[in-house]
C-alpha cells in the first residue's frame, strides 16, 4: 500500500483570494495558468505603452527645442560678427547671395541634377526616406563607402535652422522639423528653399549666386555640366569648389552625371558627350573688412564657425583698449610719407592689437603680416642666441676692428671701432662686425636652425655672412612671434587671433613646447636689457625692466623696433611701401618711441573701469581710423590734437614730456548772471 501525506497548506489555485475564509464552505475558486501566447501579448502591451509615453515626451520635448516656428519664416542671410575681447563688435561679414530660384522656372536637368544625387525619392517621402536611411547604414556597417541618409527636407533644416553637430538630439529635431515643413510647404516650395540656400563654397550661398560665380550665368540658363559641377558641391563645398579644387570637383561632377543617368535625367550617350564646363570667376569675394586685424582673422574665423547659415558672433583676442593706444602711438609718430606698422601680442601669441599701415581706408594691405621686409639687426636676436647655446657668454670677447678681407665688408654704423668688444657691448651698440664674425664661428646651420625653433619659416641662405645683419627677408609678425618665444621662454609661438585650448599634460609631455636653459635666457635677456638701456635703443626706456633691439636695414629701407615689457611683445616697423630709402629714420629712432609710446600708455592705467555692456549685434566700432595726425617739429618735438587738448610731446635727456593745452572752442565765455535783488523787507 502507498501512503499519501495531506500538503500542510492547500495548493495555490485553491488557496482563498486575499487570505478570507470561502462563503459557505464552498468550492475555491481555481486560476487558470496564462498561456505563453498571453505572456507574450502582455509584455508587448506593457512595452509598447512605456514606448508610447516617451515618443510624447520626446515629442513634446522637440516641439519645445526645435525652432518649428523658424523654419516656415524666411531665411537671414549669414553673417559672421567678430568681436574685441570685451565684446565689442569690431567687423562684421557678411556672404555672396543672390534672389532665390523658382523650381518651375529651372530647366530640368538642373533640378535633375540635385534630385538625382542628393534625394531620388524627393517627391515620394514624408520629409524622412526609411530606404535611403537603411540603405546608408547597410553601406557603413559592410564597409562600402560611407553614406548619408538624410532627404533633401532634412538638409534644409539643418543648414538652416540646427547646427551640424552630430548628436541624436540634433538629429531627431532635425527629423522633426523635416515633417513639420513637409506639412506646410509644397515640394516645390520646399526645393525652392534649399537651392536658394545651400551653400556652395568660396563664401558663396544660393544657387543663383553660385551660377553666377562659378560661371557668370543665371540658373535658367545652365547646361547640364554646370549643373552637374553646381549639385557636386553641396556634399563638401568647402573642399570640393572648383577654384581651390578643379580636379577634385571634376571627379564629383562625373559621379553627379551617372546619377543623373541613373535617374533618367541624361542619357548615357548623352552624359559621355559632356565636357568639363570653363570655370568664369570675373568677380571674388574679397572686399575688405574695415580692419587689418579683422583681415587677417576671417580665414580662421570662418573654420571656428559651426553654423553653415546663421548669424554667428566669434570673440577675438584683440583688447580694444589697446588697439586704440597702438593707433594713438602711430598717429603721435609723424612718419611723413612713409609707412608704418605695429602688432602686440601676449607671449603666449594672443594679439591684441595690429596696425597694418597708417590708414586703412586708403590702403587695406596688411604691412603686419603680408610685407615681407628685411628685419636689419633686430635678427642678430637669433646669431647671439646660437652662439649662447654653442657656450658663448655674454662676457667674452669677439674683435670689433673693420673687415677688410672677403667679399663681404660690412660697416659699423658711425665708424665705432675697437680691438675688442663683449658680446653684451656687441649687441647693445650693435656692432656689425662683431655679428657677422660671431655669425661665421658659430656657423650659419646653428643660426639658422635656432630661428626655426623660434618659428621663423621664411627663407633663409646658408654660408651668407649678410644674414648676420637681416638680409633675409620676413613679416613683422613672423619676426615678432619670434621675441615672444624669448619672452615667454616657450617656443615656438604661434600668432592668433582666437583662444586657444592650453594642452594637457599628457600631451604637453611628448608633444610640448621647448625653452631655453635658465643660464641661456639669463643670458639673452641681460643682452636685450643693455640694448634698450645704454645701447642703440635707448629711446624705448621704460621705468620698469624692459628688453628690446633696435634694426635697420641697408640704406635705411626698414626701421624696426621688438621688445617685451609687462606682459606684451610689440613690433614696430617703418618704411615706404616701394622700398626706397627713409631719410633721417633709424630703429633706434621713431620705432623705438612709437614702442614706448604704446608700452607707457598700455600700463598706465592703474585699474581699468569695468567695460560697459556691449551688444553683438550693434554697429561696428571703428578700429583702423587714424586721428587727427601729429605736426612734427624738429627731431623730437611734436605738436597735435588729442581728447580736445593741444599736445606738444618733446623729448629731455631720452624722457618724454608731454603739455597739453586746453582748445578755445571760439565762444565768448559766459558771464555769470547778477546775483537777485535782496528781498524788501
Amino acid at each position: 500500500m502507498f501512503a499519501f501525506r495531506r500538503p500542510a497548506t492547500p495548493p495555490a489555485e485553491l488557496a482563498p483570494v486575499g487570505g478570507a475564509p470561502l462563503p459557505d464552505g464552498g468550492t475555491p475558486p481555481v486560476a487558470v495558468p496564462l498561456s505563453r501566447r498571453r505572456k507574450w501579448l502582455r509584455r508587448i502591451s506593457r512595452g509598447f505603452a512605456i514606448f508610447a509615453i516617451i515618443f510624447i515626451l520626446l515629442v513634446g520635448w522637440l516641439a519645445i527645442t526645435a525652432p518649428l516656428s523658424k523654419s516656415l519664416e524666411p531665411i537671414a542671410p549669414p553673417q559672421l560678427t567678430l568681436l574685441a575681447s570685451d565684446g565689442t563688435p569690431i567687423a562684421r561679414m557678411g556672404a555672396i547671395v543672390d534672389e532665390p530660384v523658382k523650381a518651375n522656372a529651372l530647366p530640368k536637368h538642373v533640378t535633375g541634377a540635385f534630385l538625382a544625387i542628393e534625394d531620388r525619392r524627393f517627391y515620394s517621402h514624408w520629409g524622412v526616406d526609411p530606404r535611403s536611411i537603411a540603405r546608408a547604414v547597410w553601406s557603413n556597417v559592410t564597409g562600402g563607402s560611407t553614406q548619408g541618409g538624410s532627404t533633401i527636407t532634412q538638409q534644409l533644416a539643418k543648414f538652416t535652422f540646427l547646427t551640424p553637430k552630430k548628436t541624436l538630439g540634433r538629429k531627431a529635431r532635425e527629423a522633426l522639423i523635416a515633417f513639420w515643413l513637409e506639412a506646410w510647404l509644397s515640394k516645390d516650395e520646399i526645393l525652392e528653399r534649399y537651392l536658394s540656400n545651400a551653400y556652395f563654397g568660396d563664401n558663396t550661398y544660393g544657387l543663383r549666386a553660385a551660377s553666377m560665380h562659378y560661371f557668370y550665368r543665371q540658373p535658367e540658363k545652365l547646361t547640364p555640366a554646370q549643373a552637374a559641377m553646381l549639385a557636386g558641391l553641396v556634399q563638401a563645398p568647402s573642399r570640393l569648389a572648383p577654384t581651390k579644387n578643379p580636379g577634385l570637383a571634376e571627379k564629383r561632377m562625373r559621379l553627379v552625371l551617372g546619377a543623373m543617368v541613373d535617374t533618367g535625367y541624361l542619357t548615357t550617350a548623352e552624359a559621355k558627350a559632356i565636357r568639363t564646363p570653363r570655370i568664369d570667376v570675373r568677380t571674388r569675394n574679397t572686399l575688405p573688412t574695415g580692419t587689418y586685424f579683422a583681415d587677417w582673422a576671417l580665414p580662421e574665423a570662418r573654420k571656428l564657425s559651426d553654423v553653415g547659415y546663421a548669424r554667428q558672433t566669434i570673440t577675438t583676442t584683440l583688447d580694444s583698449r589697446l588697439q586704440a593706444a597702438a593707433r594713438r602711438a602711430v598717429n603721435r609718430a609723424g612718419v611723413g610719407k612713409a609707412q608704418v606698422a605695429m602688432v602686440a601680442m601676449r607671449p603666449n601669441g594672443e594679439v591684441v592689437a595690429m596696425v597694418g599701415g597708417k590708414d586703412y581706408a586708403d590702403s587695406p594691405f596688411n604691412r603686419v603680416t603680408q610685407a615681407r621686409r628685411q628685419p636689419g639687426s633686430t635678427f642678430k636676436l637669433f646669431v647671439y642666441l646660437a652662439a649662447l647655446r654653442d657656450g658663448w657668454d655674454p662676457d667674452d670677447t669677439i674683435a670689433n676692428t673693420p673687415i677688410e678681407t672677403g667679399s663681404y665688408r660690412p660697416k659699423n654704423a658711425g665708424g665705432a671701432y675697437s680691438d675688442t668688444i663683449s658680446l653684451e657691448d656687441a649687441f647693445a651698440t650693435s656692432s656689425n662686425v662683431a655679428a657677422v664674425r660671431l655669425f661665421n664661428a658659430v656657423g650659419s646651420e646653428k643660426v639658422i636652425a635656432l630661428a626655426r625653433d623660434l618659428g621663423v619659416t621664411s627663407p633663409m641662405a646658408e654660408g651668407d655672412p649678410s644674414l648676420a645683419l637681416g638680409t633675409s627677408s620676413m613679416t613683422l609678425l613672423e619676426l615678432t612671434a619670434a621675441y615672444a618665444g624669448v619672452a615667454a621662454n616657450s617656443y615656438p609661438v604661434v600668432p592668433h587671433a582666437f583662444e586657444t585650448e592650453k594642452p594637457g599634460w599628457f600631451e604637453s609631455l611628448f608633444s610640448g613646447p621647448d625653452s631655453f636653459s635658465s643660464g641661456d635666457h639669463d643670458a639673452i635677456e641681460q643682452l636685450l636689457r643693455a640694448a634698450v638701456n645704454r645701447g642703440t635703443g635707448r629711446a624705448a626706456r621704460l621705468p620698469t625692466a624692459n628688453f628690446g633691439k633696435t634694426g635697420t636695414s641697408q640704406d635705411n629701407r626698414d626701421a624696426l623696433f621688438v621688445g617685451y615689457a609687462n606682459g606684451l611683445v610689440v613690433g614696430v616697423w617703418i618704411g615706404n611701401d616701394d622700398n626706397s630709402p627713409l631719410a633721417g629714420i633709424n630703429g633706434g629712432g621713431l620705432p623705438a618711441r612709437i614702442w614706448r609710446d604704446f608700452m607707457g600708455e598700455a600700463a598706465g592705467r592703474k585699474a581699468a573701469p569695468a567695460p560697459a555692456p556691449s551688444n553683438p549685434r550693434g554697429p561696428v566700432q571703428p578700429q583702423d581710423v587714424p586721428d587727427i595726425g601729429t605736426i612734427p617739429v624738429g627731431e623730437a618735438t611734436r605738436i597735435g590734437v588729442e581728447g580736445g587738448n593741444a599736445v606738444v610731446t618733446t623729448e629731455i635727456n631720452g624722457t618724454r614730456i608731454d603739455l597739453r593745452l586746453p582748445i578755445d572752442s571760439g565762444r565768448p565765455p559766459e558771464t555769470p548772471p547778477p546775483d537777485p535783488p535782496p528781498p524788501r523787507q
